[in-house]
């Protein structure tokens, strides 16, 4: 099934107004200046990286060519502007009319990125790429925030299985792209059946302590669980007496029992005797899934633990202390009028306490090892020329030509694509130290 079938899960005609109302008074503006129609150049970035990341990962494009796509203000859009006086009639009369018609150029989704790294850049008129700022930003700056504690926590894991579990910590909706960038960043599933059934991701899930408590015995419990979902269930052993739970639930699905959950205790210490008494029951291919508040320092801790599945929620879907990326949307160039042919001027505020841009339409580009180690050495970003040897080693593809989608992929490629960016970064891009961005950023 195609997501962009599906329409957008909200209660909102389009996304037209996820935006800041000072977006429509700015066009409204432009329109009776005649400025509006001058050829432009918005970019985003982020000026640095959350305090003592390594990298940055681009996830959210696939939503942000969805949103576009739905960026139409009908009637009850155009009534509700009208009634509060929010733009002249002009204004929606231009508005009734709005498609972008420009291109979109950007990092692929699942790419790393570093400070001055332009992941996105729109081109069109100003009047129609004005409009997409904030919905743009309030996609990319949530979506790359979870991969990129995604990404760390899959680092962390090397190779253990993770389950995102943070619906329940998040609004409903934020829980939906929460899931899909957490599948980007390196996570196997989640258990929000709306993200399933939107992006195709796997779902998992089985019981609570609340189905233990139900029953009369925790027997009962895992014999109706076993029952109804076969032996090779996970079954939840911290209700009561762990070591209790696990003979009792080794008694009831016999050693093809799939795997155990532990969600509290000092699970260092109970994954270890867990693991131990299972062998003992001739359980030895049993799983162990933790679970309680993980974050990547505690899946770092666990690495010696006999443990083969994480479950994260809450510090998943908060960016594990960092819930935005701080991704800015500027004006970088416009034309001198709305002539078509008139050439692209370089713009940039100038500004102190360190909210400084750089002017002119941009490309941006990874400069390998020079000595051949496979890991690249800088973040290459300039206005001219590119240069011959870097040629091959581009980071923007066109997403969007003429206002059409040219760039839609399913979602397995953007994760891939993830994997191989951060494996091509080097070593300690995956320390959990603090440290300064792993590239530095060049501008020519």
């Amino acid at each position: 099934m195609n997501a962009a079938d599906l329409g957008l899960p909200v209660d909102v005609p389009s996304t037209a107004l996820f935006t800041d109302q000072y977006e429509l008074t700015m066009l409204q503006a432009a329109l009776r200046a005649g400025t509006a129609d001058r050829r432009s150049v918005f970019e985003v970035f982020t000026r640095r990286l959350p305090e003592g990341r390594r990298y940055g990962v681009l996830a959210g494009v696939g939503r942000v060519l969805d949103a576009v796509e739905n960026f139409r203000f009908d009637p009850a859009v155009l009534g509700f502007l009208r009634e509060r006086g929010i733009v002249d009639e002009p204004t929606l009369e231009w508005l009734a009319g709005y498609r972008f018609s420009g291109d979109i150029w950007g990092y692929p989704e699942g790419e790393v990125y570093f400070p001055g790294s332009p992941v996105l850049r729109v081109e069109g008129s100003f009047a129609e790429c004005v409009l997409l700022e904030t919905v743009i930003l309030s996609i990319l700056n949530h979506d790359s925030a979870i991969a990129a504690a995604a990404s760390r926590m899959s680092a962390a894991a090397a190779g253990r299985r993770l389950i995102e579990m943070g619906a329940r910590r998040t609004h409903e909706l934020a829980a939906v792209a929460a899931s899909r960038a957490a599948y980007v960043g390196g996570f196997d599933s989640t258990s929000d059946l709306a993200a399933g059934f939107r992006y195709g991701i796997p779902t998992v899930g089985t019981s609570a302590h609340a189905f233990t408590l139900l029953h009369d015995s925790e027997r009962d419990a895992f014999r109706a669980q076993v029952e109804s979902l076969g032996r090779g269930t996970t079954l939840l052993v911290d209700t009561f007496d762990v070591a209790e739970a696990v003979r009792t639930a080794v008694e009831v699905a016999g050693p093809e029992l799939g795997a155990v959950r532990i969600d509290s205790g000092d699970l260092l210490l109970v994954a270890h005797r867990v693991r131990a008494q299972l062998d003992e029951l001739g359980a030895r291919n049993t799983k162990i899934v933790v679970t309680s508040d993980l974050d990547e320092y505690a899946i770092a801790s666990l690495a010696a633990a006999p443990v083969d599945a994480y479950g994260v929620g809450t510090q998943l879907v908060t960016g594990s202390g960092h819930p935005t990326c701080s991704m800015v949307y500027k004006l970088v160039a416009r034309a001198a009028s709305a002539d078509p042919k008139a050439p692209l001027v370089p713009v940039a505020k100038k500004s102190l306490g360190g909210k400084t841009s750089v002017g002119g339409r941009k490309w941006a580009a990874r400069r390998p090892d020079a000595a051949g180690a496979g890991a690249a050495e800088a973040e290459v970003v300039g206005t001219g020329p590119v240069p011959p040897e870097l040629a091959d080693h581009q980071l923007l593809v066109q997403l969007v030509k003429g206002g059409d989608v040219v760039a839609r992929e399913p979602l397995e490629a953007a994760r891939a694509r993830h994997i191989a960016a951060r494996a091509g970064l080097p070593m300690s891009a995956i320390q959990l130290s603090r440290g300064e961005p792993v590239l530095p950023t060049e501008y020519l």
